[in-house]
């Protein structure tokens, strides 16, 4: 009678190698997986954590930003030739101290102290307006450039404040979304005023200075 033989067992090495090739692909896998935290920047200590806390931080912001502008505006208005261009820079220095004013009630309707955090974006804006000027010869081509510096912050702030008032009513403050809405239409007519100041007149006395070199 034979007796049966028993295939030889595998090594026990084998069986290690094969292990650890699925940990390095199980490994390899994860890391490429989508979602992971590669690449997400790491929040700050004081980040919002909510809607309401990401709400009163863009106030603080915008606060800074139109109180820079009470310091930026007159020095626009005072190297501007174009008196319509003057009158309007002049009078959206007193629209943008009213801005103020509303912000600061806004802080008082939510409960909380009107301070201003420094906003990188306008701070930047601000900082090019400054380069315009001094790259310009005074006089029509500045005057296009000042414009052209002002539109700037203008869809900055049309853009700030649009997303402010859809944060408030989102978070249920229509108050103080008609209380925001206002600084939003100012913005919006500020821009476009600037825009027909450059359409009339002021690009094209820049453009026949530019003429007028070439000859």
């Amino acid at each position: 009678m034979k007796t049966a033989t028993k295939s030889p067992a595998k090594p026990a090495a084998a069986k290690t190698t094969a292990t650890k090739t699925t940990a390095s692909k199980a490994a390899t896998a994860t890391k490429s997986t989508p979602g992971t935290s590669r690449g997400k920047v790491k929040a700050k200590s004081t980040a919002a954590e909510g809607l309401a806390e990401l709400f009163e931080d863009s106030l603080k912001d915008i606060y800074w930003a139109e109180k820079a502008l009470t310091k930026a505006l007159p020095k626009m208005a005072k190297n501007a030739t174009n008196q319509n261009l003057i009158d309007g820079l002049t009078s959206h220095l007193s629209e943008t101290e009213e801005q103020i004013a509303r912000l600061e009630q806004v802080f008082e309707i939510i409960g909380k102290k009107a301070v201003a955090k420094k906003c990188e974006a306008m701070d930047g804006l601000i900082k090019e307006g400054q380069d315009i000027m001094e790259s310009t010869e005074v006089g029509a081509v500045r005057d296009a450039g000042i414009i052209a510096a002002s539109q700037k912050v203008e869809h900055y702030e049309i853009a700030t404040y649009g997303t402010l008032v859809a944060f408030a009513k989102t978070l249920g403050m229509d108050d103080v979304a008609n209380i925001l809405h206002v600084t939003l239409e100012e913005e919006k007519a500020a821009d476009l005023s600037l825009t027909e100041a450059a359409y009339n007149t002021i690009n094209f006395d820049a453009a026949e200075a530019d003429d007028s070199e070439v000859e």
